[in-house]
């Protein structure tokens, strides 16, 4: 096992899951993939390498690993969902729209936001999961080069 797998498995066991061969698998390439992907596009990358990996088996196993905080569910346009693996720690993401690439940004940008919410609106934060869309540098960059 690697240290991808690794850690994958001592998080699903810490939630309470099974730690299978799929679930690795699944896990594994999420990682590797290093930008976003929908479970369609992670079951036909799965596919070409574990012929034998079923559509259904990885439609769970990314809900599993989401509820585990291995992987973090991400909403596209038309409320498809594309998945990015993601680190124990507490965190945001910068998403590009254009190349699908996906960054975790610290918690530092997110808690000013969380303590004004608190001050002016009286409301206690609980949780929060906030991703910010648009292009990254070097998309902008390419299209500026291209226009």
């Amino acid at each position: 096992m690697d240290r991808t797998s690794l850690a994958a498995a001592d998080r699903l066991t810490a939630a309470g899951e099974r730690v299978t061969r799929q679930r690795l698998l699944v896990a594994d390439a999420l990682a590797a993939a290093g930008r976003r992907l929908t479970a369609d596009q992670l079951y036909r990358s799965l596919r070409r390498r574990e012929p034998a990996i079923g559509r259904a088996t990885v439609f769970r196993t990314l809900e599993t690993l989401v509820d585990a905080g291995v992987a973090r569910r991400l909403e596209l346009e038309g409320h498809v969902y594309a998945y990015v693996a993601c680190l124990p720690v507490h965190h945001h993401h910068i998403a590009c729209t254009a190349c699908g690439r996906v960054e975790e940004i610290d918690e530092a940008y997110v808690t000013p936001i969380a303590r004004r919410l608190a001050r002016e609106m009286g409301f206690e934060i609980d949780d929060a999961r906030l991703d910010f869309y648009g292009r990254c540098a070097t998309c902008r960059a390419e299209d500026a080069a291209s226009a």
